[in-house]
Parts: structure tokens; C-alpha cells; sequence
């Protein structure tokens, strides 16, 4: 039998020069890879700053927005502001001329005078003393006034204003102690204040009515030298 010789070629070893070649392809390739990954790293970190940016100029132009809504806001509050000012400066003086205009009505009406019961009243625009607003009723008809009743002495008290001190027609200058009216009638029921009649340093010998105590309680004895409106009867 004839023997097969087998002919077996030898494994061949590569060669440096292939082996060079090999790890350029090897080296290429990884750096087509860093390339690739550090390309797409680049293109997220712009989306994500493109991303922030959107945020950030969406968020800057909401507050301009709602700074230029408070802007708006204030200037109309300002507007209206100074429209009440306006009006209300308006109705001020409307109210100062009412006032004004009112405030002489007064004063004419008290200077005529007022009806009450069987009596004529009225006031001096003027502050004398006793003696002198006694002759200023006196040059008008009148004279200083009575008050010898609960009903009296409360009326007149209403009618005149709550800062007013006048003069009225009881005095004890003839007689300490002895109060008297103008008419020579004794006082038979007085309305003094608290602690009055004091007749204060021995001076105190006319009265004057203050209408800013109580309407029962609101007499006062004090120099008939000083100085008060007089309330005349006629």
C-alpha cells in the first residue's frame, strides 16, 4: 500500500511589519471612537446650555412681564390717587365755602335775633366787657338776659355754640353774695358749674354762661372787667 504522505505547510508567523500594521488600524479606530464620543458629549452639553438659556430668557422675560404689569398697576393706582386727591381737595373747598357761607348766616341770624317763647334774643358779634355789652343790648332795645327757668336756661344753651362764653344779666357788684338780674330781681334758682359761684381773688361779681359744660351746670362768675359776647333779651 502506498503511503499518503501528507504535506503540512508550516504555520506561518506574521510578520513585524503586519503586526505594525494591525495596531495603526487598532489605534485609528479608537480614536474614531474618542472622536465620535467626545462629539456627542459636545453636543449635549450645548443642548443643555442651549436648554438653560431657553429657561433662563423665558424666565427673565416673565419677570420683565410682570415688572412691567407692576409698573402699570402703580401708575393707574397714582392716576386714580390723584383723581381723589383732586376731588376731594374740590369738595374741601366747597365744603369751606358751605362753612363759610354758613358761619355768616349765623352770625346775621343771631345778630337779628330769634323768637322763643314771648322773648327776642340775640348775640354781639363783638367781646366787651360787662358793663359794655349790657350797654350794646340796652342801645338795642334789650338787655342783658334772664334765665329763671330749667326749660329757658336749656334752650338757649342749645342754640349757641359749644365754644361761646357769654355774658348774662346777673351780677352781685352792688351786694357780695347778693346775686340780682338786670331787673333788680333776686336769683331764686341758679345753674352753676361745679364749685361756682367762687367769686375767685374777691373780683368775681358777673356771669358768664359757658356752653361747653352741661346745659344745667354752665354758669360762671368772673371779673366784669373781662371780656365776652353778650346774649341780650328784648
Amino acid at each position: 500500500m502506498a503511503r499518503d504522505i501528507e504535506c503540512t505547510t508550516p504555520p506561518q508567523t506574521p510578520s513585524r511589519g503586519q503586526n505594525a500594521g494591525k495596531a495603526k488600524k487598532c489605534r485609528g479606530s479608537r480614536c474614531l471612537v474618542l472622536m465620535a464620543v467626545c462629539s456627542g458629549l459636545i453636543c449635549v452639553l450645548l443642548l443643555v446650555f442651549i436648554v438653560l438659556q431657553h429657561f433662563s430668557i423665558t424666565a427673565e422675560r416673565d419677570l420683565l412681564k410682570n415688572y412691567k404689569d407692576a409698573v402699570q398697576v402703580f401708575n393707574q393706582t397714582i392716576s386714580r390717587l390723584q383723581d381723589t386727591y383732586s376731588d376731594l381737595m374740590t369738595e374741601n373747598d366747597q365744603l369751606k365755602y358751605r362753612f363759610n357761607y354758613l358761619n355768616d348766616e349765623l352770625k346775621n341770624a343771631y345778630e337779628q335775633g330769634f323768637h322763643w317763647g314771648s322773648g327776642w334774643f340775640f348775640k354781639s358779634n363783638d367781646s366787651k366787657t360787662w358793663f359794655q355789652s349790657r350797654q350794646y343790648c340796652r342801645d338795642r332795645g334789650a338787655d342783658l338776659v334772664i334765665i329763671n327757668t330749667e326749660v329757658k336756661q336749656s334752650f338757649l344753651t342749645s342754640i349757641i355754640s359749644s365754644s361761646e362764653r357769654l355774658w348774662i344779666g346777673l351780677t352781685d357788684i352792688n351786694q357780695e353774695g347778693k346775686m340780682k338780674w338786670v331787673d333788680n330781681s333776686p336769683l331764686k334758682q341758679g345753674f352753676w358749674s361745679q364749685g361756682q359761684p367762687d367769686d375767685y381773688i374777691k373780683n368775681e361779681d358777673c356771669v358768664e354762661l359757658v356752653s361747653s359744660t352741661p346745659s344745667l351746670n354752665n354758669w360762671n362768675d368772673i371779673s366784669c372787667s373781662d371780656t365776652r359776647k353778650a346774649l341780650c333779651e328784648k
